[in-house]
């Protein structure tokens, strides 16, 4: 079935999802987030090679995305927490499976 742009629908769904992690670093993110709230360096740290700029740029991104919260606490100086929501643990099985296919291409091109 085509919509009004003559563009298959499951190719635009496709298109959506993959503007919504596109990058090297949004389920990178996500990843860590699933084991629970963090703050910025904590994210910084975890999520290794990444700069506090791409950093700050991609929450900004899955936070529009409905993938994360950003919580500022009323404390001196303000602290700032993110967290996975539902919708960005949704993701889970395809974060899964993308762990499984990285491994079996790790072990295919590399031979390892």
């Amino acid at each position: 079935m085509l919509t009004n742009g003559g563009c298959p629908k499951n190719i635009l769904s496709i298109k959506d999802a993959l503007e919504a992690v596109e990058g090297r670093w949004k389920l990178l993110i996500l990843f860590a987030l699933s084991a629970g709230p963090k703050r910025f360096k904590e994210l910084g740290r975890e999520v290794t090679g990444i700069t506090d700029k791409t950093l700050s740029r991609e929450l900004k991104l899955l936070e529009s995305n409905k993938l994360i919260t950003r919580e500022v606490f009323d404390t001196f100086p303000p602290t700032v927490e993110y967290a996975i929501t539902d919708h960005g643990k949704s993701l889970e099985k395809v974060i899964e499976e993308l762990h499984y296919w990285g491994l079996a291409h790790r072990k295919e091109v590399l031979g390892t």
